[in-house]
Parts: C-alpha cells; sequence; structure tokens
C-alpha cells in the first residue's frame, strides 16, 4: 500500500512538472500586443517618474509665493555666574546682581511675499510648462513602443507564415520522394535523380529549421517586449497583413507631422519655460518686497522677563553686488533660448525627412507585393508546366526541382511582402505622430 501511495505521488509531481514547463499559448491581435507593450514598458515607467520629478518642480515653485512661517526657540543653561553690567538711568550693576544660570528664548518670524520682480510668477509658469513638456515627451515614446511592438508582431507573422509554408512544401517533397523510391525500384527513374529529389527535401527541412528558429527568437523578444512569461507562446492575427490604408499624398503626411508630433509639440513648451526663464533671471537684478510680523519672548529668571513682543512691517531686500557682478543666470538661461531654437530648426528638418523617406518605403513595399504577386503566380505555373513535362518525360529531374524551389521563394516571398507593407505603412504613421494606439 505505501510502494503504491509513494508511486501515486511521483506521479503527481511528474505531472505537475511537466504542466510548469508546458508553453502556455495566447493569441493577440496587433492592437491588444501594443497596449501589452506599453502597459509595461520599462522605458515608460521612467518616464512616468520624470512627471512625477516635474510635478514636484512645480509645487516647489508654486510653494515659493505662500507665506513662511519659522519658530525657534533656545534654552541657554550658564554655569558661570555672568558679569552683568546694565546702564539705565545712570545705574549699573555689578557683582552683587542676581545670579543668572539660565535664559530662555523664543521667536517666530511671519514673512508673505508682496513682489519679487516677477520670479515667483515667471517660476510656476516655467514649471507647468516643463510638465506639459515630460507629459508630451512620454506620449512620443508611446508611439514609439508602439511601433517597435509592431516591427517584432511583423518578424513573428513573417516566421510563422514561413514555416507553414515550409511545411506544406515539406510534406509534398516527402510525399514525391516516396513515389520516386517506388519508381526508382520499378527501373523508371535513375537512382541519381531520386537522391536529387531527397536532397530538395533536405533543403527544404533546413528551411523550416532556420523558419522555427526565427519564430522561437521572434516570440521570445515579444514576451520581453510585453511582459509575458517567457514559455507564452503567441498566435498571431492571421489577417494583420491585410492591416492598412490608401497612401495619400506626401504633402498631406508632413502637415500631420507638424500638427501632431509630441516630441515638436513638447520642444514648443521648453521654449515657452525657457522664455520664461530669462525673464526670471532679468528679475534678480530687482528689489523684493515683503511683509513682516513677528513674535520675541525672552526670559531670564531673577533678571529679564518679555512678552508680547510683537512687532509687524515691510521688509525690502536688494543684493547691491548686483551692480558690478554679471548676472549669470541670465546669460545662461539666453543661451538655452538659442539651443532650443536651434534644436526646434533641427527637428523640423528631421520630420520632413523622415516623412519623405517613409512615405517613399510605404509606396516602394506597396509596389514590391504587385511584383511578388506577379513572380508568384509565374513560379507556380512553370512549376505546373515543368511537372507536366515531366511527367511526359520532356523535362529532366534538375528542371522539375528548380521550378519547386522558386515556386517555394516566390510564395514566401509575397508573405515577406504583405507584411513589410503593412509595417511601413506603421512606420509612416509614427514620422507623423498619428499612430494609434487603442
Amino acid at each position: 500500500m505505501k510502494r503504491i501511495n509513494n508511486s501515486v505521488i511521483a506521479l503527481s509531481l511528474f505531472v505537475g512538472i511537466a504542466n510548469a514547463n508546458a508553453q502556455e499559448k495566447k493569441t493577440l491581435s496587433l492592437d491588444e500586443a501594443v497596449q501589452l507593450g506599453i502597459q509595461n514598458s520599462k522605458n515608460l515607467k521612467i518616464d512616468a517618474a520624470k512627471i512625477e520629478e516635474a510635478t514636484a518642480d512645480l509645487l516647489e515653485a508654486k510653494n515659493r509665493q505662500l507665506p513662511e512661517l519659522k519658530i525657534s526657540g533656545s534654552y541657554m543653561y550658564l554655569p558661570m555666574k555672568p558679569t552683568v553690567d546694565m546702564k539705565l538711568g545712570g545705574a549699573s550693576g555689578g557683582a552683587g546682581g542676581p545670579e543668572i544660570h539660565q535664559v530662555l528664548y523664543g521667536s517666530a518670524n511671519l514673512s508673505v511675499p508682496i513682489y519679487s520682480g516677477g520670479r515667483i510668477k515667471y517660476g510656476i509658469q516655467s514649471a507647468k510648462y516643463l510638465v506639459e513638456a515630460s507629459k508630451l515627451s512620454t506620449e512620443n515614446n508611446k508611439t514609439a513602443i508602439a511601433y517597435n511592438v509592431a516591427q517584432a508582431y511583423n518578424n513573428l507573422f513573417k516566421a510563422n507564415q514561413s514555416i507553414k509554408v515550409f511545411e506544406e512544401n515539406l510534406a509534398a517533397s516527402q510525399k514525391r520522394d516516396e513515389t520516386f523510391l517506388k519508381m526508382e525500384n520499378n527501373g523508371l527513374i535513375a537512382r541519381n535523380d531520386r537522391l536529387k529529389a531527397n536532397l530538395q527535401t533536405s533543403n527544404i527541412e533546413l528551411q523550416l529549421l532556420e523558419a522555427k528558429n526565427n519564430y522561437n527568437i521572434a516570440n521570445i523578444n515579444m514576451d520581453l517586449l510585453l511582459g509575458l512569461p517567457d514559455n507564452t507562446e503567441l498566435e498571431v492575427d492571421q489577417n494583420y497583413i491585410e492591416e492598412g490604408s490608401e497612401v495619400k499624398a506626401v504633402d498631406f503626411y508632413v502637415n500631420e507631422a507638424r500638427e501632431n508630433r509630441k516630441d515638436l509639440q513638447a520642444l514648443v513648451q521648453q521654449r515657452k519655460a525657457a522664455e520664461l526663464g530669462t525673464k526670471a533671471a532679468k528679475a534678480e537684478n530687482l528689489p523684493s518686497l515683503a511683509f513682516t510680523g513677528g513674535y520675541v519672548a525672552a526670559d531670564i529668571p531673577k533678571f529679564l522677563t518679555v512678552y508680547n513682543a510683537l512687532n509687524v512691517g515691510i521688509g525690502i531686500s536688494y543684493n547691491l553686488s548686483n551692480i558690478w557682478k554679471e548676472n549669470s543666470s541670465l546669460r545662461q538661461s539666453q543661451a538655452r533660448e538659442k539651443q532650443l531654437a536651434a534644436t526646434d530648426e533641427l527637428l523640423n528638418d528631421n520630420i520632413k525627412l523622415d516623412v519623405n523617406r517613409e512615405y517613399q518605403n510605404t509606396d516602394f513595399s506597396k509596389k514590391r507585393i504587385s511584383v511578388f504577386e506577379k513572380s508568384a503566380e509565374q513560379a507556380n505555373e512553370n512549376y505546373r508546366i515543368t511537372k507536366n513535362k515531366y511527367d511526359n518525360g520532356l523535362a529532366t529531374m534538375t528542371e522539375l526541382l528548380d521550378a519547386d524551389a522558386a515556386q517555394i521563394a516566390a510564395n514566401v516571398g509575397v508573405i515577406n511582402a504583405k507584411a513589410d507593407a503593412a509595417l511601413a505603412y506603421r512606420k509612416l504613421l509614427q514620422t507623423t505622430g498619428t499612430l494609434t494606439i487603442k
């Protein structure tokens, strides 16, 4: 009985391990993959932290317009009797004065900013622009991630479709090998011809192995991008290559990029912040004005007690060294403005180049489809004719196998061309900032 129980436990453990090692299958559309990629992106987590940092800077800028209230207190113990000499109304105190061994002192000071040359106002508005710039940069990164996921999805789709083509052709080639073996045994074909057919089958097997290897690499890449377990086997949407749209004129996409590129919009916000930074730097040469108030209390036992010493007034501060010191903050801010202006010009030029390049690539990829489809149609027809000739003794085995290899390559080429065209169109949308994220 004990031996049976041990066997049951061992079997249960084996089944559990087998289930744990089994690959989990998951079917994903491209839009679902993009959404997962965005949710689990490490880069976007960094961007979220940058937004939090910019928001904290905004909070710090807003805090500068609030009142400052500081409270301080001190207690001092005097181990030795101090010498106190007070001169009040001609009277003086000497060594016979009160014994003082401790002093208590407390104060409260209030300062409410009234005028600071605009530094506080400019700082708050500048911080708001920088928060918005951080958010726009995140949106731009989302678009880039969406394309990266689409690119990985495209590789997975192509590898998956290639596997299907090679498996179908391998099955046909293996069946042909069986037929040729029978024909050789019956003396209908030479052994050399049968070996040529076997070699063709081996070549297809190698191509199938390569396609499976590419698929496994593409699959693990997708798992990492989407934040899925490494053993998740992904099933792609077979209608992926049918996605796309009619391509419009290139000027349309250039205008779309100018209106929708988030990195361009982020740069606009950064330039606004830099302009305000320059104004704030100029304001450093102006005085600051604040409402002030305070309260003081002191207690020196047997000597002095002060309560209700309340004071209010207006405080002004001005750094006289600004008269002979050059405003370095102003120079730095002006240099920052120049840098951003040049960056804006460069980015606009790069956008024009990117859009035009991807427009040409998209147009080229669509034209490639028709060429590959024509080639596949010709290759299939050529194989049909060559096979008919071979069956009637009018074509050699080499001609038949060459026609078969050309047919396989052409059919794989059609699939790859359609997949690449779908990806090229998404790349064009990314360069315009209109790649949709559902």
